[in-house]
């Protein structure tokens, strides 16, 4: 097998991960991580009262909110498929 192909195979089991129940918990995790700069923000631009960097932190806020909401959502589809759980 070539370096190209070898890689191609890599991506492609990648992708297939991303959208496992752990590569969805890592993505969670990662928000949230995402959720304490997000804090940071706000804190700093209400400390200087500047209303242009309060405005982005909140709307980086809104995103992480939504992109959340839909990896947990994602989270669920994949329990409704499993067998097991019912």
């Amino acid at each position: 097998m070539s370096k190209i192909e070898n890689a191609k195979a890599q991506t492609a089991s990648l992708k297939g991960w991303k959208h496992s129940k752990a590569g969805l918990w890592l993505s969670i995790g990662t928000s949230a991580f995402s959720a304490i700069g997000i804090a940071k923000d706000v804190r700093k631009a209400r400390g200087e009262s500047d209303t242009l960097k309060l405005v982005n932190a909140l709307v980086g806020a809104a995103a992480l909110v939504t992109g959340t909401a839909l990896l947990v959502r994602e989270l669920r589809r994949l329990g409704d498929d499993d067998v097991l759980l019912g």
